[in-house]
């Protein structure tokens, strides 16, 4: 269907919420050609920027944010909400919410705090959740932004970007140390998206969002509050993680520091809040620490933590999960000792005895995790890490099956299907050791083959070998 105006609307999926923009109502919609925006073609506007709520509340792109959202799925905000009821509400409220959003009258929820575990035992990483028709909205904001934007981030920064990985930001620091820069400044920002000045956040965006609206409705967004204890707490700063604007609003504010980097000729490379600036010598590394601290503090009121932030070689360095180190002249990686630990607590938890879950469950969650974790290390060099770790998770599966075969009985059934001699089946079934001594002797009875041939457990060395990156 075309309009008077040249504007093209589509057909949406059956699901989708926004209807059909019929042409006479284009100017109340806002859903405007480029002409009617300007009204004079001689008048020099950036429909990008100075339109740009226009941009965000079209029907195609809130259709994308309501898919986007409802993919991810994720668990409901402060208001109770599910990813499930998003639809019918929205069939029922879309109108509403349309004219609240282009009037500036919409007042974002508050977010639902929750806390993961990091690594360092003790310590939480605190999330906000909005709710779904929040995400939606941010959603929808961040697809009309990201585009703006990635035409001005660093060619250096790699978290959160489209077409970009954690791998290329890891394959650019091994560019660098290969090139001779092998002292890092490894910089920690403390609680970063928790402590980003709104106001500044704000005026870097202001630079090139032209459209009040939209500035406006980000401040909201910054502002909204957490709901946490049970009671209502104001964000006086910070960028709640969580939310799909969170990403990219943090990217805003740390391109001031790329720019920076770049101003001053530094080799870095940054993914997200994790940013390693090399040099090729300690005492430049200390000089270029010194220097850009101030900046950090009085341009940017950041916060950086100085008993995290160190100057060393790259040999002691942790990135991204990764370490490096020096073989034949050229930089390699390895998994650092850190992510080893925190793999193989992973895999205890997923072979406790005492869970209730069947072996399928348990093989299928084990393949799952381990799958992923090696896909993601696939460029550290670990065969023999891997090797390793097999022997000792398929140890730990055989102490959850003896587990399960407590009774003498038990034992014996299962030990002649196998077709044991009466001998063996005797020894076995009657052994009073403990459950991981025991499950020594049962090397022999589930053996390597019929454990990940016939019973599906992960070969963690076979996989990484299939997938590896070869450098």
């Amino acid at each position: 269907m075309e309009t008077r105006h040249g504007t093209k609307y589509r057909q949406l999926h059956i699901e989708d919420y926004l209807r059909e923009i019929p042409a006479e109502q284009g100017k109340v919609t806002g859903v405007y050609a480029h002409e009617w925006i300007t009204g004079n073609p001689d008048t020099n506007t950036d429909f990008w920027t100075d339109n740009l709520l226009d941009m965000i509340l079209r029907s195609d792109n809130l259709n994308a944010a309501y898919k986007r959202v409802k993919a991810n799925k994720g668990s409901g905000g402060s208001d109770g909400m599910q990813v499930d009821e998003l639809l019918p509400y929205l069939i029922n409220h879309r109108d509403e919410l349309v004219r609240q959003l282009r009037e500036g009258k919409y007042k974002p929820n508050p977010v639902r705090r929750v806390e993961i575990p990091k690594e360092e035992k003790g310590k939480f990483r605190k999330l906000g959740i909005p709710t779904v028709v929040d995400r939606m909205i941010q959603q929808a904001i961040a697809q009309e932004l990201t585009p703006i934007y990635e035409e001005q981030f660093s060619e250096n920064s790699y978290g959160f970007r489209p077409g970009r990985s954690a791998h290329e930001a890891l394959v650019k620091c091994r560019k660098y140390v290969d090139e001779g820069y092998v002292y890092t400044i490894s910089m920690d920002l403390q609680a970063y998206f928790d402590t980003v000045n709104h106001s500044k956040l704000i005026e870097v965006l202001s630079r090139t969002i032209k459209d009040g609206r939209v500035i406006s409705l980000i401040h909201k967004y910054l502002k909204a509050g957490v709901m946490e204890d049970g009671g209502f707490h104001a964000t006086l700063e910070g960028v709640p993680q969580g939310g799909p604007l969170s990403p990219l609003c943090g990217n805003v504010m740390l391109n001031e520091l790329d720019k920076e980097l770049e101003r001053r000729g530094h080799k870095f490379v940054r993914y997200a809040d994790d940013c390693i600036i090399l040099c090729k010598s300690r005492k430049s590394a200390e000089r270029a620490l010194k220097h850009i601290i101030p900046f950090i503090t009085e341009k940017l009121y950041l916060k950086v933590n100085l008993e995290k932030t160190t100057v060393s070689h790259i040999s002691k360095v942790k990135y991204l999960g990764y370490s490096f180190y020096r073989y034949k002249g050229k930089c390699r990686m390895r998994v650092h000792p850190r992510s080893i630990e925190k793999m193989k607590n992973h895999l205890r938890e997923l072979t406790v005895r005492g869970n209730k879950w069947s072996n399928p469950e348990r093989e299928e969650k084990l393949r799952k995790y381990t799958t992923g974790w090696i896909n993601y290390y696939r460029y550290a060099d670990m065969k023999k890490l891997m090797e390793d770790t097999d022997e000792w998770l398929r140890h730990r599966i055989r102490a959850v099956y003896w587990k399960q075969w407590k009774r003498v009985r038990t034992r014996y059934k299962i030990f002649r299907a196998l077709h044991l001699p009466e001998w063996k089946v005797h020894e076995l079934a009657n052994c009073r050791k403990g459950t991981w001594r025991a499950a020594s002797m049962l090397n022999s009875v589930l053996t390597k083959t019929i454990l990940v041939d016939r019973l599906g457990y992960p070969s963690m060395t076979a996989h990484y070998l299939k997938v590896r990156v070869n450098y």
